[in-house]
């Protein structure tokens, strides 16, 4: 029978719709669904498979038989159970005996009229699923999905054309064989380009994968950083979305922008991968290489060594017995002074404690001590640098060492700048960018003041000193207690450092906890008084 005009219209309608449809669409369960279901309907077919080829195999995505109530995999709840296609045999020649199989190694479409009739293909697989369901699969339209590069990336399978108007099982006209090629171009385009952009973010996430474990190679404690705030970051973005409440109550990030904080977190310290190996993990203020306190101590050894030879000579020339008592006190004091001196700056090279005013003057008052070197030459126990190193008032860096690392953050703008980023990603360099920018506009490198930051600019900052107070494989600090970091936080929000809405929504909405629970050692966890945090506000 000629099919009608309005039929044809009608089906080009739907055909277009669906086109644009599969267009739109980013879950690939419902673009597969829809790409089926569209195909049964401008065909009018009562049943359909879609395959996609992995490894040399058809895998199963979609089953749908409409009058049987049958379907599987998709949206639906009924995972496939059946096993994969081979589209070739053990001895590596084609699988041309399966219908689909053939058609995806060939390229070719297969309009069979009757099943049951057939010549050349194995349909026991088909009469055994019709035994068992009462179930009669007669016409078949099998029709390869060819990608741009005309290689074929799946089958579309229909199964039994219903005749609109009699209901009766009937075959497939080349009129419906042609809606459905176009339609398998269609799909395989959509199913393509889904594939691209997810491997362009799979590239993208490997990439950043490998600038954090070259990160991670040159220092294990940065690397372990790089992965614990996005972390944060994220939990603390989801907070602000929940919250109902404040500033932030009309904020709800969605599925990109969570996705764009999350990339950013990962890649906010990528500039450290050019800052110095020996100023990065200075563990103590006189590491370079290697831990120069070493050194003081054999000048030291020296200098006990120089004091009993002097007492020994003594000895050996006086027969005074109070002259000699005298020496020998003089070098056991002297030899214990040393070793009290040595001890005092083995504790000055950690930099974890305070140095107080008395405490790098005596640094200056131990450096006066003479050794002599092998060449003749008298020299001080200290040297210059050695001096202004043991002398940094916290932490181990000095001010120009505090300089390098800081330039990690000018390197990590200059890096991401330089990056092509899609449009969903285009504010990582951003918010990764200025994490160390301050609320009052006194941080660094660009000194910014907190209202031209982003919400998850702000966020990150916080996110990147929770990270840092509570972590415990830094070389040059203790891991603080959960109520210790939450004390520094709050003297910040105090001191516009950093966002005091953030600060409050990471208090009440107990970020902190959920940080705590996931990576911070038992231990850590102590009881917290929110009342006795600085600038908390609950509620």
């Amino acid at each position: 029978m000629p099919i009608s005009s309005t039929t044809i219209i009608n089906q080009v309608e739907k055909l277009t719709s669906i086109g644009i449809s599969l267009s739109k669409e980013k879950n690939l369960a419902k673009l597969l669904e829809k790409i089926l279901i569209g195909a049964k309907e401008i065909t009018q077919s009562d049943g359909g498979t879609l395959y996609l080829i992995k490894n040399e195999m058809l895998n199963f995505e979609i089953l749908r038989t409409d009058s049987l109530g049958f379907a599987m995999g998709g949206t639906t709840d009924n995972p496939i159970t059946l096993p994969p296609i081979n589209l070739f045999l053990e001895d590596k020649t084609p699988n041309y005996k399966n219908i689909s199989a053939f058609s995806a190694v060939t390229g070719k479409t297969v309009n069979i009229p009757d099943a049951y009739c057939a010549e050349g293909f194995d349909f026991q697989g088909v009469k055994a699923f019709d035994e068992k369901h009462n179930y009669h699969s007669k016409s078949f339209l099998t029709v390869p999905m060819k990608n741009h590069e005309n290689a074929v990336i799946g089958v579309l399978q229909l199964i039994n054309h219903i005749d609109p108007d009699s209901k009766e099982v009937t075959y497939y006209s080349n009129h419906e064989q042609k809606l459905a090629e176009s339609l398998a171009s269609q799909a395989a385009i959509a199913i393509t380009n889904y594939q691209l952009v997810n491997d362009l973010k799979e590239l993208l996430e490997k990439f950043i994968e490998v600038i954090a474990s070259a990160i991670d190679d040159k220092s294990g404690y940065t690397g372990g950083h790089c992965r614990r705030v996005p972390e944060i970051a994220v939990m603390l973005a989801k907070a602000i979305s929940n919250t109902k409440i404040g500033k932030f109550k009309d904020i709800e990030f969605n599925e990109k922008e969570m996705y764009e904080l999350h990339i950013a977190a990962l890649m906010h310290d990528c500039g450290k991968i050019t800052t110095p190996v020996h100023v990065v993990d200075k563990a103590t203020k006189l590491e370079t290489i290697y831990d120069r306190i070493e050194i003081v101590k054999a000048r030291s050894e020296t200098l006990k060594k120089d004091a009993e030879l002097k007492m020994l000579k003594i000895k050996l020339e006086s027969s005074n017995e109070l002259k000699i008592k005298k020496a020998e006190n003089e070098y056991h004091n002297f030899v214990q002074k040393i070793n009290d001196d040595i001890a005092f700056l083995q504790s000055s090279n950690i930099g974890s404690e305070y140095m107080n005013p008395d405490a790098i003057k005596r640094i200056q008052e131990i450096s006066k001590h003479s050794w002599i070197s092998e060449d003749g030459k008298s020299h001080n126990l200290l040297t210059e640098d050695e001096i202004k190193n043991l002398s940094i008032p916290k932490g181990t860096l000095t001010n120009d060492e505090r300089k390098i690392v800081n330039h990690h953050i000018v390197m990590t703008q200059k890096m991401l700048e330089a990056l092509p980023f899609p449009r969903h990603l285009k504010n990582v360099p951003e918010i990764a960018g200025n994490h160390h920018e301050r609320m009052d506009g006194k941080g660094y490198p660009r000194g910014i003041k907190g209202e031209n930051l982003s919400i998850q600019a702000r966020l990150m900052c916080i996110a990147d000193i929770f990270e840092a107070l509570t972590a415990d494989d830094r070389p040059y600090k203790k891991a603080m207690n959960l109520s210790v970091a939450l004390r520094i936080l709050g003297e910040m929000k105090l001191d516009e450092h950093i966002d005091p809405d953030i600060f409050n929504v990471f208090i009440n909405e107990k970020v902190y906890l959920q940080y705590a629970n996931k990576f911070l050692e038992t231990g850590q966890i102590d009881k917290i008084d929110i009342k006795g945090i600085p600038g908390c506000q609950t509620g």
